[in-house]
């Protein structure tokens, strides 16, 4: 069992330098919050195709990153407590 807290305490700890890598590295929005109330979304190829660029690969990648971090925060805090 102590082999499997240290293996699950290596990943969170992987996982967590690439968020922070990952996230820091983004590019901040432009349009925020007004650009959502106003609804000044184009309907254009960029728009359609935004999950291809680089953006959209980041973007992805932080929220698969998020997730592993919460799950593997619930699981360590889990194994720890026991």
């Amino acid at each position: 069992m102590e082999i499997v807290k240290y293996v699950l305490l290596g990943i969170y700890v992987v996982v967590c330098i690439a968020l922070i890598i990952v996230a820091t590295i983004q590019t901040k929005d432009k349009g925020g919050a007004s650009e959502t109330i106003m609804g000044s979304s184009t309907n254009n190829f960029y728009e359609k195709n935004k999950g291809r660029t680089r953006e959209g690969r980041l973007k992805r990648m932080t929220v698969i990153l998020g997730i592993a971090f919460v799950v593997l925060s619930i699981v360590v805090g889990i194994l720890y407590a026991i």
